[in-house]
């Protein structure tokens, strides 16, 4: 089996080879998979066999590279995904986002028109909700608050277009916030968890310095994301959106509280806010940064994961607190 995947050298991109790698040696992998994939704007590394320095916004140099590996799979991974850079970078973000994608369902029709899709959506296309702590389905309404989940749910309706009147067979995976190691500190849990290692070493005063602790997310690890990508291309019917999720959500506060009780100083301490198991106390000081804080900010992100689950089986494995763990493990591995 051919697997293209757009994004491949990327955070998210690395996970995905990487299961499956272990699919194909388990033999769960219909003998075997074939993986090529694009990387951008970062070069692919000299090891990356398969592997190409391709912008998915060149339409030709897409097109060719689609109809030369003539893949029975398409995971599009790639995007710029930073909620906070979507407003520094409006029009990169929806070339990319918007451009890139309609680019790629167009190459795909005309040179693989019998792969199967999985397009990466976001939880933040849900906006903000009145309800509160309501799971959200994935039929509630759409409502988009900052530039990225625009995109993102212009491209949901792109790939509705593409299945309803060009055929295609896609499924969107919309997928709540994720994290895990190899995660780059331009996201809130790596970030945190960089500050705090170099706090370890030396490298900078006891300071963390954060943005909004209020708001609460639905975090899954990206370990357990990309089987449900897998499970998604292998089980997820045509057409059909399925939030990826853990089905709990934390505020950020409690999660930098586990990350601030796991750093390697100071005393032991009492249990933590409910939800996360604490060890020990440190000595590190939080100061909120003005420059980290959203111009719009969704204070609940909690999401239903219960179409996944009874259509493809898949169920979330890897609790928090081993997720943070091995955040903090990463980093000092650097």
């Amino acid at each position: 089996m051919k697997i293209l995947i757009t994004g491949a050298t990327g955070f998210v991109g690395r996970h995905l080879i990487r299961a499956l790698g272990e699919e194909a040696r388990v033999g769960t992998g219909a003998g075997g998979f074939e993986v090529f994939g694009t990387s951008y704007p970062q070069p692919p590394w000299p090891s990356d066999r398969d592997i190409v320095f391709l912008d998915l916004r060149a339409e030709g140099d897409l097109f060719k590279f689609v109809r030369d590996v003539r893949p029975d799979w398409v995971f599009h991974l790639a995007a710029v995904s930073n909620v906070r850079s979507s407003w520094q970078m409006r029009r990169e973000t929806l070339e990319t986002n918007i451009i890139g994608t309609q680019n790629l369902l167009e190459s795909v029709r005309l040179a693989a028109p019998g792969a199967r899709v999985l397009f990466i959506s976001s939880s933040d296309v849900y906006g903000i909700v009145v309800s509160k702590e309501k799971p959200l389905a994935e039929d509630d309404p759409v409502q988009v608050t900052n530039p990225y989940a625009y995109s993102k749910a212009a491209g949901e309706m792109m790939c509705g277009f593409y299945v309803n009147v060009e055929g295609l067979d896609i499924v969107t995976a919309r997928q709540f916030p994720h994290t895990g190691p190899g995660q780059t500190a331009d996201f809130v849990c790596p970030d945190w968890a960089r500050q705090i290692v170099r706090i370890e070493r030396g490298e900078s005063e006891p300071v963390i310095r954060v943005g909004n602790l209020e708001v609460k997310r639905d975090f899954s690890d990206v370990r357990d994301v990309v089987k449900a990508y897998i499970m998604l291309m292998r089980k997820g019917r045509k057409g059909e959106i399925y939030n990826v999720c853990s089905g709990k959500a934390l505020a950020l506060r409690e999660i930098l509280e586990f990350l601030n009780s796991e750093a390697e100083t100071g005393p032991s301490r009492p249990p933590g806010p409910p939800g996360i198991k604490t060890g020990r106390q440190t000595t590190i000081k939080i100061q909120v940064d003005p420059g980290k804080l959203r111009k719009t900010d969704i204070p609940l992100l909690l999401g239903s994961h219960r179409k996944l689950v009874a259509e493809t089986g898949w169920s979330p494995r890897i609790p928090i607190e081993q997720t943070l763990r091995d955040l903090l493990v990463y980093w000092r591995s650097l």
